[in-house]
């Protein structure tokens, strides 16, 4: 018998309690890094455009989205991708990448392993007071990156400036313009 985990079996949705507002999106935490230790973090993450994060790069994690509603428009290993409700992607640790929102809204389970990302969110957030969509909230295009850049370093997270999204993501348009003005 497997006795390494925690002696709880958690079961949770994505309530109030569980989700917190993050940058104009929620998320919710269904399974924390603390109870897998740290093997792996599920969160349910819903967003807009223009609350998307930076270019960035998981140094030690491997991170899966499920879409459940709503459709990105993904850029890793040098491709763009659409990725639709029902589908799945992969977005290898070590690799450069970004996405836009094309939809309206997105819902999305995101799991990382190692886990640890879990930590990240809850550092740069605040406790959701209700399940929808903040109206009016700072996004990453308007805050000031230092604290993003110094909690994702602790994280395993680094956030890619514009020279070296540039240079590892060339095909992505630009970060923080309105989906009108971008090219491509």
């Amino acid at each position: 018998m497997n006795t390494s985990h925690s002696a709880t079996m958690p079961v949770r949705g994505a309530t109030t309690e569980t989700t917190r507002f993050y940058m104009g999106s929620l998320m919710s935490f269904l399974v924390k890094s603390s109870e897998t230790q740290n093997s792996l973090c599920i969160v349910e993450y819903r967003s807009r455009p223009g609350h998307e994060p930076p270019p960035h790069i998981h140094l030690d994690q491997d991170e899966v989205f499920y879409l459940l509603e709503g459709e990105l428009e993904v850029y890793c290993l040098g491709q763009v991708r659409i990725v639709r409700a029902g589908e799945a992607m992969f977005l290898p640790r070590n690799q450069a990448h970004a996405w836009y929102v094309t939809s309206s809204t997105i819902r999305a389970l995101v799991m990382t392993s190692p886990g640890g990302l879990d930590g990240y969110f809850e550092e740069m957030s605040s406790p959701a007071t209700s399940m929808e969509l903040p109206p009016a909230a700072t996004t990453y295009a308007q805050a000031d990156p230092t604290q993003a850049i110094a909690t994702g370093e602790k994280h395993g997270i680094k956030i890619l400036t514009p020279a070296e999204t540039t240079e590892l993501l060339p095909h992505y348009p630009g970060f923080g313009l309105p989906r009108a003005q971008r090219s491509g």
